[in-house]
């Protein structure tokens, strides 16, 4: 059976082939479910302009496509590189029960490849990040959107 550092090695040779092959930025990464790995992906920013399009989701879609389900229960995710909050947050929603990666947010400090400031954002109350987010109730005489989709799914 493949160890943890093997499919992290698998991640950092998919980053470095972005990297080389494809002018990508360097970070690969693996859904692996029952010691198999179902699903990859690299970085395709540059290649698609999608600002989503981070390795870590490509692999969540390609492995929710893989088993027919949005659910990645029993998943582990191997990144090359420390996954940023959105990432994180997919892995959360979808049910990865497990994330390894190889490079932290320190490793990528040196070269702009870092989220660090953006956890750190995200840890502050709402009315003191950067960003203006603000819950601006809105709808009280409209039919809620939530209770219309609990009828079709009881």
């Amino acid at each position: 059976m493949a160890t943890e550092e093997h499919f992290l090695r698998q991640a950092i040779d998919l980053a470095l082939a972005n990297v080389r092959d494809h002018d990508g930025r360097p970070f690969g990464a693996l859904v692996v479910k029952d010691g198999e790995v179902i699903a990859t992906g690299v970085n395709e920013i540059g290649a698609t302009g999608d600002p989503t399009a981070h390795a870590e989701l490509s692999a969540i879609r390609k492995a929710a496509q893989v088993l027919g389900a949005p659910r990645l229960d029993g998943c582990v995710v191997y990144a090359s590189g420390q996954p940023c909050p959105m990432c994180l947050s997919a892995m959360y929603l979808t049910g990865v029960s497990a994330v390894r990666f190889a490079y932290s947010n320190e490793d990528g400090e040196p070269f702009g490849l870092s989220t660090a400031t953006v956890y750190a954002e995200l840890a502050k109350p709402l009315e003191d990040q950067a960003l203006d987010v603000r819950h601006q109730p809105v709808g009280a005489d409209q039919e809620s959107p939530y209770a219309a989709w609990r009828l079709l799914r009881p």
